[in-house]
């Protein structure tokens, strides 16, 4: 797709698997740009298959996978015919460590390769994936995965991704590529780097690959005006994601204020400028409460390309949340029950972290405190310096004795919750452990207490469909709209969709 002709609506990259292949799929094929989660995909493709693949997508999709010896090896670990018995815990796929083991690459690798894949299987519609910074070790694997499926757009936020457009350039032409890992305790000189290598992960000469457009997720104008002229490769464009956004947001700037709830407080300094949006010349899209027609039609008189909507999309029949967690969810926008809180100490990250307030989730404190502490997926765990010069690496939600041990603040445990373990279940993929099941933390944005609009009526569910019809439906012909790069009135911005491309939807 040109420059010019970009989606007017961006699908969230929400969770773990909440924005599976599925959901991505659906919205590719009604236009839009639909994006898979990469965040955890290693052991999400290691769970579906110990539950004995359902439907049988995963061997499908590896049966695609370019290395067909390692697409052997991923099954005869993991695949289980029929499934695991409920009782019986999954078989790990291990803590990536900064050099992984070629078992662990191949596993990163091939599960992004699939998620991609399947979104984009049968069609010719827009695919992106979507990755947390703060998630380094597996990253540029994950890339080259997501690339060998012919990735369209690769999205990255919860931190500064200035090294991955020039990753991605190197990547692209087969070339090893390196990440810098920030190291607690330790000097610029001593810092860490992850690198990846396609010359030796398979066999033969790496191939050339599509380099894929990249948008940073940022929440400031300043932020995204770094990017576009310090990032080590071309940035293709920006989602600005304002405070009611679902999942991590920026941080307030300046010091830390709560209210009466303990929620960071944002104000008029957390206000992004539009004009200076504008003025970098790139497409930037609006995301946090951007879930109605309305207020689609304010982004694109704004000067921005479409929105980016996550929380909609969240609840719908084809995201990747369990169908209880979903129903639930509805009961509750309609019974204007839904509460949002934003917890500042909840992730690990040290990022504020929405948190849906849903009876019988980690998001209640009585729940919270009879879960035992269990650090064994440690995708948001940071590295320090040991005194011999050595890495360690440790996790605020970890068991605190052990955080302390690792030369860990006590006071940066108090709060911290295991997310990636939370997330897991909130997909149907919790771990079983001796005490129980792992329980969910759902997360989603403050508009959640508006999807029952979706669904109409008494309906019990709606599909990805219906929220880009609804989205679409104040526009006059729903569709890609051209890049705009001035503030347009609502006439100019309909007659701009007017002389787009044919409309998308039926």
């Amino acid at each position: 797709m040109s420059a010019l002709c970009e989606p007017i609506i961006i699908q969230g990259g929400m969770g773990v698997a909440v924005s599976g292949w599925q959901l991505a799929r659906a919205v590719s094929l009604e236009g839009q740009l639909g994006v898979v989660s990469g965040t955890a995909i290693d052991v999400v493709l290691a769970r579906r298959l110990q539950l004995g693949d359902p439907g049988g997508h995963m061997q499908r999709a590896l049966a695609e996978f370019p290395y067909g010896d390692m697409a052997e090896r991923i099954l005869r670990r993991y695949y289980i015919a029929g499934g695991k018995p409920a009782s019986r815990p999954f078989r790990a796929a291990g803590v990536l460590p900064l050099e992984p083991s070629s078992e662990q690459l191949e596993l990163v690798v091939a599960a992004n390769f699939i998620e991609v894949f399947l979104a984009g299987e049968g069609h010719d519609g827009l695919v992106g994936v979507n990755y947390l910074e703060k998630i380094q070790p597996p990253t540029l694997a994950s890339l080259y995965g997501a690339m060998l499926a012919g990735v369209d757009y690769v999205l990255m936020g919860a931190g500064i991704p200035r090294f991955i457009p020039g990753a991605l350039d190197r990547l692209s032409r087969g070339e090893a590529a390196e990440l810098p890992i920030p190291v607690a305790g330790a000097t610029a000189d001593e810092g860490a780097v992850v690198r990846f290598v396609p010359e030796t992960f398979g066999p033969g000469p790496p191939p050339a690959l599509k380099r894929p457009k990249f948008l940073a997720i940022v929440a400031s104008a300043t932020l995204a005006s770094m990017l576009a002229r310090k990032a080590s490769g071309r940035v293709d464009g920006f989602i600005v994601e304002g405070p009611t956004a679902g999942g991590h947001n920026a941080p307030p700037r300046g010091e830390m204020t709560l209210n009466n709830r303990g929620e960071p407080v944002y104000g008029v300094r957390d206000e992004v400028d539009l004009a200076a949006m504008r003025s970098l010349g790139l497409p930037f899209w609006l995301a946090g409460s951007y879930g109605a027609p309305e207020h689609v039609a304010a982004a694109l008189r704004q000067g921005a390309a479409g929105v980016q909507v996550g929380t909609a999309f969240a609840f719908c029949a084809e995201s990747g949340l369990r169908d209880d967690v979903k129903r639930r969810v509805l009961e509750m926008s309609r019974r204007g029950d839904v509460d949002v809180l934003t917890d500042p100490a909840a992730s690990p990250t040290g990022f504020p972290f929405k948190v849906l307030q849903m009876q019988g989730s980690l998001a209640e404190d009585a729940v919270y405190a009879e879960r035992k502490r269990v650090c064994d997926l440690g995708f948001l765990r940071q590295y320090y310096r040991l005194e011999d010069g050595t890495l360690g690496w440790r996790c605020p939600a970890e068991p605190e004795e052990a955080y302390v041990r690792k030369g860990g603040d006590l006071a940066d445990t108090v709060g911290r919750k295991c997310v990636c373990n939370a997330l897991m279940a909130n997909v149907g993929l919790a771990q079983v452990r001796r005490a129980g099941v792992e329980l969910p933390l759902v997360t989603c944005g403050n508009e959640a207490c508006h999807v029952d609009s979706f669904a109409g009526g008494t309906d019990s569910s709606y599909t990805a469909r219906d929220v880009i019809a609804r989205l679409l439906s104040g526009l006059d012909r729903p569709q890609s709209v051209a890049t705009a790069t001035a503030p347009l009135s609502a006439a100019a911005d309909l007659a701009l969709v007017a002389k787009a491309v044919p409309a998308v939807l039926n």
